[in-house]
């Protein structure tokens, strides 16, 4: 049965664009291999500070990726990335689906306002 996961990459700042879209197709091949899994979404968020320092670099290029995919493919998939010089850390979560939405905000704010009107007359 298949999941929804998503993963955030980030990946050493020297490495070009090219080179990253190369290990992405890589790491998303064993999650489509047999057909048993299918990447949805890959979103490059670019070049992006790092709060500290990992592996003595200021700096990471940023990925998200949203796949669904058997559970019995991630521990390789985990363990290439791992593996791999070029990814400075990752990070896989199980998608539960979308945020649940909030509640309208304009019936808030046509309170407040009506508040305010009565208020002033």
């Amino acid at each position: 049965m298949a999941r929804r996961y998503e993963t955030v990459y980030i990946f050493d700042p020297a490495l070009e664009e090219p080179a990253i879209n190369e290990k992405l197709e890589k790491f998303h091949a064993q999650l489509t291999r047999d057909g048993k899994g299918t990447v949805a979404n890959v979103a490059h968020w670019g070049k992006r500070t790092l709060a500290y320092p990992i592996k003595k670099k200021d700096s990471g290029a940023y990925v998200v990726a949203q796949f669904e995919a058997a559970a019995e493919l991630l521990p390789e998939y985990e363990r290439a990335v791992k593996l791999d010089e070029g990814v400075l850390r990752f990070l896989v979560v199980v998608s539960e689906g979308l945020p649940a939405k909030p509640a309208p905000a304009a019936a808030v704010i046509a309170t407040e306002e009506e508040e305010l009107e009565e208020d002033e007359a």
